[in-house]
C-alpha cells in the first residue's frame, strides 16, 4: 500500500513539473554521455531527474545563482547511474551545495605521530557520509563529454558507496550478486591499477582512482558511463560487476 501511494505521489509530480521541452533538449545536447539511450530510457530519466530535483535542495556557493538549467545538467548525470535502481538510493541526505568554481576547503589532518596539520586543497567536488554533495560548477559544465571524467557521476558514486556506511568501493550489493566475487574482482584490480600507475603507464584511467579503495570504484564508474570500452578491455570482470551493480550496459548501449 506504501508503495503505491508513493507511486501516485511520484507521478503527481512529475505530472506538475514545468520545465519544458526546450529545457531539456538544451541539457540533453550539451550532454553526449546520454547518446545511445532508448526513449523508454530518456523519459525515464527525465521522470527520476524531476523527483531528484523535487527531493533535493540545490545551493549556491558565495552567493552563486543555481538556475534551473544547472539543476537539470547536475540532475540528469546524477539520476544516469540509478536509472535502473531508483531515488531511494539516494535516501538520507539532501543538499546539493554548488560552488561557482574550484573550492579550497581547509582542514586539521593528524600524523602518525599526532601532530596536527592544517591543509588546503583544491576540489572540484565532495561527497560527505549524511552530508552534502559538493560540485563546482566549471566542472559540472566540463562532464558529459565522453572522455572518461565526470566529476558528477564520480561525487555521487561515493554516495552510492557510502550506503553500507563508508566510501570503501563495497556498495550495497544486489541479493542475485556475489559479494565474494566483487571483494576478489575489485582488489586484483585494485592492486594491477595501482601498479600500473606507479610504474607510469596511462590507460586511459585517471590514477586518482589509485588512491584509495574508495577512489577507484568512483572513478571506475566515471569510466563505465564514459569510456565503458576502457574497462572493458583493461578489466573485463571489473566491468561485468559494474554491470550488474548499476543493471546497465554503457557498452552495448554506446555501440549501438
Amino acid at each position: 500500500m506504501f508503495q503505491l501511494i508513493q507511486n501516485w505521489l511520484n507521478q503527481r509530480i512529475i505530472d506538475q513539473s514545468t520545465i519544458t521541452s526546450e529545457q531539456w533538449g538544451e541539457v540533453f545536447a550539451a550532454l553526449p554521455l546520454l547518446r545511445g539511450l532508448s526513449s523508454d530510457e530518456m523519459q525515464r530519466l527525465k521522470n527520476l531527474s524531476i523527483l531528484f530535483c523535487h527531493d533535493k535542495i540545490f545551493e549556491g556557493a558565495r552567493a552563486f545563482k543555481v538556475s534551473q538549467r544547472m539543476k537539470l545538467t547536475i540532475a540528469v548525470q546524477a539520476c544516469l547511474p540509478i536509472l535502473e535502481l531508483g531515488l531511494n538510493w539516494y535516501d538520507n541526505w539532501t543538499v546539493v551545495l554548488v560552488y561557482p568554481s574550484g573550492f579550497t576547503p581547509k582542514r586539521v589532518i593528524r600524523d602518525e605521530y599526532g601532530v596536527e596539520h592544517y591543509v588546503q586543497s583544491s576540489l572540484g567536488g565532495e561527497a560527505w557520509q549524511r552530508g552534502p554533495v559538493v560540485l563546482a560548477w566549471d566542472e559540472v559544465e566540463a562532464a558529459g563529454i565522453v572522455d572518461g571524467r565526470n566529476m558528477v557521476i564520480h561525487e555521487f558514486s561515493h554516495k552510492l558507496d557510502m550506503q553500507n556506511g563508508q566510501a570503501n568501493c563495497f556498495p550495497p550489493l544486489h541479493s542475485d550478486m556475489d559479494s565474494i566475487a566483487w571483494t576478489k574482482v575489485f582488489s586484483v584490480g585494485f592492486e594491477d591499477f595501482q601498479q600500473q600507475c606507479s610504474s607510469g603507464k596511462n590507460i586511459g584511467i585517471d590514477c586518482y582512482g589509485a588512491s584509495s579503495p574508495a577512489e577507484f570504484f568512483a572513478v571506475l564508474s566515471e569510466v563505465f558511463f564514459e569510456r565503458p570500452e576502457i574497462i572493458h578491455q583493461h578489466y573485463a570482470a571489473v566491468y561485468e560487476q559494474l554491470k550488474q551493480y548499476y543493471r546497465q550496459d554503457p557498452l552495448a548501449r554506446l555501440r549501438s
